[in-house]
């Protein structure tokens, strides 16, 4: 089964992605948009994983949560990947929480490598995908409103680290919960 871990994201947070959505679509460019109730924190994607595996993934989860304390995280800047200039992904980045999901992500790859899953060559980006930007059209505006843009400064306490199946359909991928590990509370 396809699967990733992430973190999960109060529905406050949820709305003022919807919001900025709605804000850069005005430009009309080429952007395949994430749907904002399907927008989280992603720790590590996992990609196939044989449903044998899946008890140990949850084991090593259950080890850092225990390990690890709830923490706060709030949103901080619109951006884009590789840069503005060159526009392929659209994300909002952490202000508050980054180090703290940073460690649990290095932490995921170091005791996950152990069991047979190799570790991400990139090093963790804290930051939620709005979308993709799939060709030029109209993409000066769209860097305008990327420049232009305040993001709210909306917070949410983290208190889980959640393993999701994926499954894709042509709507798009369906997310669904396989196992929250409980982070230790403040």
């Amino acid at each position: 089964m396809r699967t990733f871990i992430a973190l999960e994201l109060s529905d406050e947070i949820k709305e003022e992605f919807s919001r900025l959505e709605e804000k850069l679509k005005t430009a009309e460019a080429d952007v395949k948009w994430v749907k904002p109730h399907n927008i989280h924190l992603t720790l590590k994607f996992l990609g196939d994983v044989e449903e044998s595996k899946i008890g140990q993934i949850k084991n090593v989860l259950d080890g850092i949560s225990a390990q690890n304390n709830s923490f706060e995280i709030s949103l901080f800047k619109l951006g884009a990947f590789p840069n503005l200039n060159q526009l392929r992904v659209l994300w909002v980045g952490l202000e508050k929480g980054f180090s703290e999901a940073e460690k649990i992500a290095n932490s995921i790859e170091d005791n996950l490598e152990k069991i047979g899953f190799p570790k991400e060559k990139r090093p963790f980006s804290a930051h939620f995908t709005l979308g993709r930007v799939k060709s030029g059209k109209n993409k000066n505006q769209l860097k305008e409103l990327i420049s232009s843009l305040e993001v709210r400064p909306k917070s949410c306490v983290i208190k889980h680290i959640t393993l999701f199946q994926s499954t894709l359909t042509p709507k798009g991928p369906i997310y669904a919960s396989l196992h929250r590990a409980k982070l230790t509370d403040r």
